[in-house]
């Protein structure tokens, strides 16, 4: 009789060279990224250097935000104690709650900074490929065996034979691969998005797609929760909502809120001039 689950045995390394395929992912991530906020850019007649000084922010406020979430949403107990050990990223933990707020203060910066326009311009644009950047973390993650799901008799369910954590909670016992799970629900919100800035407009209509994203994100990844192990076990043990779970309905609620106030609002006219503006440039002296 055919087993009903997946041995899952993928090397985290690429070809094992000194590379993780999780670095790749995020790297492939941000940088289709920059070429979809590229062409959104251009769409609308923003100045093209926007556009990598928008990357810096995004990246710098994902790494950092989601490095200090976990820090202080999942083990300050412990990283108070050895505050050293904050910086060593190398030996994992990151939230993308975090990273979601980092982010955030990130393009709040490159607003007030940069483009002296309302926030919400550039969240309604770059949150369309984050979407796709989060998918391609997700299946990072399952590159690494981690961030799996609880027992599941789905044929499906996999063995994470390479992850510590399944080997002495869950030996001979399929898992459900909520990275998969997540990856697919963002990888359908980024079609979303796209469908919405491209053949909708609904970029005329300031917050609609941001909220769109917020609750999108954060919805799924809620209910997936109740099926995925804590990343504090001892902490999250008791809790009847996990952090995870907790730090979610606030992002749903705020997106629910912009979906809202959009549809209640009229459309903006925007020009689509489909090229970059020209901008004054340094002359040689002859």
């Amino acid at each position: 009789m055919t087993p009903s689950y997946i041995i899952w045995d993928a090397d985290p390394q690429i070809f094992g060279l000194p590379v993780r395929w999780y670095g790749l992912m995020f790297a492939i991530g941000f940088l289709l990224g920059y070429e979809i906020v590229c062409r959104m850019f251009k769409h609308e007649g923003a100045p093209e250097r926007w556009v990598g000084i928008l990357l810096l922010w995004c990246v710098a406020g994902t790494l950092v935000g989601a490095r200090l979430g976990h820090v202080f949403f999942y083990e300050w107990d412990s990283y108070s104690q050895h505050p050293m050990e904050i910086f060593k990223v190398w030996k994992g933990g990151l939230a993308s709650h975090g990273g979601a707020i980092g982010v955030i203060l990130g393009v709040l910066c490159f607003s007030y900074f940069t483009t002296k326009r309302s926030p919400l311009w550039t969240f309604d644009r770059v949150v369309v490929p984050i979407a796709l950047v989060g998918c391609m973390i997700r299946i990072g993650n399952l590159m690494n065996s981690e961030i799996f799901g609880t027992a599941t008799d789905l044929p499906w369910g996999m063995w994470f034979v390479r992850s510590y954590e399944w080997q002495h909670t869950y030996p001979g016992i399929a898992c459900h691969p909520t990275q998969i799970y997540e990856a697919i629900c963002y990888l359908a919100l980024f079609g979303l998005l796209m469908w919405m800035y491209w053949k909708r407009n609904a970029e005329c209509r300031p917050g609609l797609i941001f909220g769109t994203f917020l609750a999108g994100t954060f919805l799924p990844r809620f209910f997936i929760e109740f099926i995925k192990n804590n990343q504090n076990e001892a902490l999250e043990a008791t809790m009847t909502l996990n952090i995870g779970q907790q730090l979610s309905i606030p992002f749903v609620i705020v997106g629910i809120f912009f979906i809202v106030r959009a549809m209640m609002r009229p459309a903006r006219h925007i020009d689509f001039p489909n090229a970059f503006p020209d901008e004054p440039s340094s002359k040689k002296k002859k």
